[in-house]
């Protein structure tokens, strides 16, 4: 199956019921097979006018109860940023797919890139906090789809399966559960402020059709949703549980391989340039090089560093000019050596091993 089909068979059978998308490459297969498929499954599928109107449709539809997503590529998902920011406002759970291409702008539409992983951080302005999820292969399009419904509807935030063009196009075969595991939202208790949260800090979210009268306003608002633009403390207070709920969590939800703990050269990677870490290490197996794989980038797992306690170096191929190695950087004392490449190509395992050979 190839990856931007097997994102699509995710979605279904996460329970995705509506899809709000424009085509784009690469990742139109994706609304191509849903465009097929959700009818079937009394879904929508619906093509919007542009991206602007499909991410404000897709959160218009999960205020209706629906699992709903939509797909992308880099100037899409420019496009999308000040809805993004609306629903991370209005806590909105759904899912943005991008499928990365070469940029800046138009760029290269069917070569492959990672360059847009800071801007799924902080894209849109203000402060907030998200999760992206970094599939390596047609299974775990399939897989990290599934999981990024169940977290957007845990943390009632858009979440961002952060795919490439390379892992979006290429085949595989995978395996299909008959079923998947699915978590709920947590439900809305009558009587309750509808932007009142828990310990969680979580609001319940209403049921559709069930006499909620619920505000939901971009604008800074108070637990009843009324706006509250001119207080600062109503405003600072929502906006550190908006980080807060996602970051307070960062330990239990990371998703990440370690392979060999005790090395003192250890690759990071994601995406597609893990399956060259990878291919490196079984062509050098049972030499002592590790390997940091993250499936979840944000909220970065900067306790997984500490995983590698003999380290002396860490070596970071991405698809960009360095965006993670630099958060890397960060929370590390230890050398963090980039290993940018740009133009669509796949690092080869043979630079790799050249790269660890000069830095052992």
């Amino acid at each position: 199956m190839q990856g931007n089909t097997a994102c699509a068979e995710g979605a279904l059978a996460a329970g995705c019921r509506f899809f709000g998308g424009y085509p784009i490459t690469p990742s139109t297969e994706v609304a191509e097979h849903m465009a097929a498929k959700l009818p079937k499954a009394d879904g929508v599928f619906v093509q919007m006018e542009d991206e602007i109107a499909s991410i404000a449709a897709v959160i218009g539809a999960s205020w209706t109860g629906m699992r709903a997503m939509t797909a992308t590529s880099g100037p899409g998902f420019s496009l999308m940023m000040e809805n993004i920011g609306y629903a991370v406002m209005t806590e909105t759970p759904c899912v943005v797919v991008n499928i990365q291409r070469g940029g800046p702008s138009t760029g290269q539409p069917t070569m492959s890139a990672q360059g847009d992983m800071m801007q799924c951080r902080f894209g849109s302005h203000g402060d907030y906090s998200v999760i992206a999820l970094s599939p390596a292969s047609v299974q775990e399009m399939f897989e990290l789809t599934v999981k990024a419904f169940n977290l957007a509807d845990r943390f009632r935030i858009p979440v961002f399966l952060m795919a490439d063009e390379i892992i979006g196009h290429m085949r595989e075969r995978i395996e299909i559960p008959d079923q998947v595991s699915r978590e709920e939202r947590k439900p809305l208790v009558p009587g309750v402020l509808p932007f009142r949260a828990g310990g969680d800090l979580v609001p319940g979210f209403p049921q559709f059709g069930q006499g909620y009268g619920v505000h939901v306003t971009g604008l800074t608002h108070d637990e009843r949703g009324y706006p509250c633009t001119t207080s600062p403390s109503v405003h600072e207070d929502l906006v550190k549980r908006l980080v807060a709920k996602v970051e307070s969590a960062r330990r239990g939800i990371a998703d990440y391989e370690v392979i060999c703990p005790e090395a003192q050269v250890v690759f990071i990677s994601y995406g597609a340039p893990a399956r060259s870490v990878q291919q490196l290490l079984h062509d050098r197996k049972g030499e002592p090089v590790g390997h940091l794989r993250l499936r979840m980038v944000w909220p970065f797992p900067e306790h997984a560093l500490q995983e590698f306690p003999e380290v002396k170096v860490f070596l970071f191929p991405e698809q960009n000019m360095g965006q993670i190695a630099r958060e890397v950087a960060r929370h590390t004392r230890v050398p963090v050596i980039s290993l940018p490449l740009l133009g669509g190509a796949l690092h080869a395992p043979g630079d790799l091993a050249k790269a660890l050979e000069e830095n052992r």
